[in-house]
């Protein structure tokens, strides 16, 4: 018998997504680069939320092209800034704008 199953819902620390898509500010606007980190029991409310951010910040479409969960610590900026901010419970936005 199973004790432990290896899988994402068993992680020792905290629950950290990095969500990698495209935020558009106005319909058929140009797209900007983004990366979102946040913390979420799941990938699903994880989306949500990063959805919800966004549209709180002014975005009216998104394309959210990959999801995973981060299994350390960034140590470079602007991700390591942005980890601690969604451990601290924000959902942290980086923008790549041109």
């Amino acid at each position: 018998m199973i004790t432990n199953p290896d899988n994402d819902n068993n992680l020792e620390g905290p629950m950290v997504f990095i969500i990698i898509g495209k935020a558009y500010e106005q319909k058929d606007g140009p797209g900007i680069d983004m990366h979102i980190l946040l913390r979420a029991p799941d990938d699903d409310s994880a989306v949500r939320e990063a959805l919800n951010a966004l549209s709180e910040e002014g975005f009216v479409e998104a394309d959210l092209d990959q999801i995973g969960l981060l299994q350390e610590e960034p140590v470079e900026e602007p991700h390591a800034s942005a980890y601690q901010g969604a451990l601290e419970g924000e959902v942290a936005i980086i923008r790549f704008d041109e």
